[in-house]
């Protein structure tokens, strides 16, 4: 871990000092379940960390990938923006709410599981492996009503660039229920772009795959930043690189199963 100053962890409240927090692939807690292996970036189920609690209301930031035909089980989730990344395979969605649907590499999912609903996620194909992200946001409201919206993005959509496919604003591409953003990138080598981040937010930062510089910081395939003390952060690639940034409020209130967690 590389920690330039200290900072709060707590999953509410404002940090308490500034932190540029960067770590690779092997700091990062990593789990094997047989049918699927996953990096929890943050606590999660069995993996307990207090200074792991998540970065404002990004509470939650996985890495799983499933082999082929696996299916993770439907299980109930409440007061959560559940977002979905694809970055390789066939991802197949269900829910109790009837909610359905298969999603590529590049595609982008957002269930609310607000009052309360159960959803699976699985390996649409027999023979291929499935890896995406999945990270919750904490909603500004409790009990919203369950609900699905995704996308597929084409990686020309990103390249050379951020692509905000995540936002609370009604003219961004999938809405989510906070003040929050999410942004995905493709970077030949040598190419470079920044991110502005506005006082009182940090960022989360996560190369999926490639290699490169966050800031003048040389990172590899897997490599994490939580960014809380600068007007930007700039990526730098030096191979072919998937990246993927979620922009996030400092001080927030946590609602409904939330309140009074920290």
């Amino acid at each position: 871990m590389i920690r330039y100053s200290l900072v709060d962890h707590a999953t509410n409240g404002t940090a308490s000092g500034a932190m540029r927090d960067i770590r690779d692939a092997s700091q990062i807690h990593h789990t094997e379940g047989g049918w699927f292996s996953a990096r929890w970036h943050f606590s999660f189920d069995d993996y307990r960390d207090p200074d792991r609690m998540g970065l404002g209301p990004l509470r939650v930031f996985n890495d799983d990938r499933l082999i082929p035909g696996a299916v993770w089980p439907l299980h109930p989730h409440r007061d959560v923006e559940g977002i979905t990344y694809v970055v390789q395979g066939t991802f197949e969605h269900k829910d109790s709410a009837g909610n359905g649907g298969i999603l590529l590499p590049g595609a982008v999912q957002r269930a609310t599981l607000g009052s309360g609903m159960w959803h699976s996620e699985g390996n649409a194909s027999a023979t291929e492996p499935l890896r995406f992200l999945q990270f919750w946001i904490l909603p500004d409201a409790p009990d919203l009503p369950p609900s699905v919206q995704q996308q597929q993005f084409e990686r020309s959509d990103r390249l050379g660039r951020w692509l905000r496919v995540v936002g609370p604003a009604q003219h961004d591409p999938i809405l989510v229920h906070q003040d929050a953003s999410v942004h995905v990138a493709a970077l030949e080598p040598g190419h470079e772009i920044s991110h502005p981040i506005e006082e009182g937010r940090g960022a989360y930062l996560y190369l999926i795959d490639g290699a490169g510089s966050f800031d003048d910081r040389q990172v590899d395939s897997g490599a994490a930043a939580a960014i809380t003390d600068a007007a930007a952060v700039s990526v730098r690639a030096s191979a072919p690189s998937e990246l993927i940034l979620v922009d996030v409020p400092l001080d927030w209130t946590p609602v409904g199963v939330w309140a009074g967690r920290g």
